[in-house]
């Protein structure tokens, strides 16, 4: 088995996969914490043969994991955000201040679509942006849905944003002080990822293909203008790309891939943008 970790600010996340069939056998997530240890919660190191790592955690707890690991499993390999990758020539000044997610993201993307604009919606919402050729332009990062409720402190952080709910719903008034946040903090996120989107795309004069990927990749694409798909594996993707471990891999298929959306047309997206400007 293949373990592929992505260790987040909030959450670890997790799955096992198959290494001979490529198939996804188990999945689960975990509070990020100080230290990693087996449990009931995360899979058993005895029948896996090969470590992935994603992670934007803290340096010395991503030590201590890769020192656990390393001490159970053959072999464990940690992913790191570098100047050129796969094709993908990173657009940080300082490449590895690039958080590694961001840049599985990127190139997961690239692989699958030849040029996109990865928007990954967690603790916060980060939004990339890599041309056909491999450039990749660098991004975006404002607070995510759950981040912006708490800074309100309002006490209705516990009380998330139905993932099921229609967009049009979400940007109606709240009549009830959650529904005002939940309302006004979705309006905030999906009125950035849409305008963010058309001014670069209008910049560079290339209409991109958009994959969305986090926790809430569900309920922000709901108010998304422009054709998208959500790939909630897209930071294995990357791990994937990188370290191709299985014959499906190695054959440049990554997991859960969705089929590329085909982007509208730069006129439209230049008039869309036109039009927000006027209001």
């Amino acid at each position: 088995m293949i373990l592929d970790l992505d260790i987040g600010n909030t959450l670890s996340k997790w799955r096992l996969k198959d290494a001979d069939s490529s198939e996804i056998r188990s999945r689960g997530a975990v509070w990020t914490r100080e230290e990693w240890k087996p449990g009931s919660d995360i899979p058993d190191l005895d029948v896996v043969e090969a470590v992935r790592i994603s992670s934007v955690a803290r340096q010395a707890v991503l030590e201590q994991t890769v020192a656990l690991l390393q001490s159970r499993v053959r072999s464990v390999h940690v992913a790191r955000s570098v100047p050129e990758a796969l094709g993908v020539v990173n657009g940080y000044e300082e490449p590895h201040r690039l958080g590694v997610d961001r840049w599985m993201g990127v190139l997961a993307g690239y692989q699958l679509a030849g040029g996109c604009c990865a928007v990954d919606c967690g603790s916060a919402i980060t939004i990339d942006f890599v041309l056909p050729g491999g450039r990749h332009l660098g991004g975006y990062i404002l607070p995510g849905l759950r981040l912006m409720k708490e800074s309100l402190k309002l006490g209705t952080r516990n009380v998330a944003i139905d993932p099921d709910s229609e967009a049009e719903e979400l940007l109606l008034p709240g009549k009830r002080t959650v529904e005002a946040v939940n309302h006004g903090i979705y309006l905030a996120a999906v009125s950035a990822v849409n305008r963010i989107y058309a001014e670069v795309c209008d910049r560079e004069g290339v209409a991109l293909p958009m994959l969305l990927t986090g926790g809430d990749a569900r309920v922000v694409a709901r108010g998304v203008h422009s054709p998208h798909a959500v790939w909630p594996d897209m930071v294995y993707g990357g791990l994937e790309a990188c370290f191709p471990l299985t014959a499906a891999e190695r054959a440049g298929r990554m997991s859960g891939a969705p089929r590329v959306p085909s982007p509208a047309g730069l006129e439209k997206i230049r008039a869309g943008l036109a039009f927000s400007m006027l209001l």
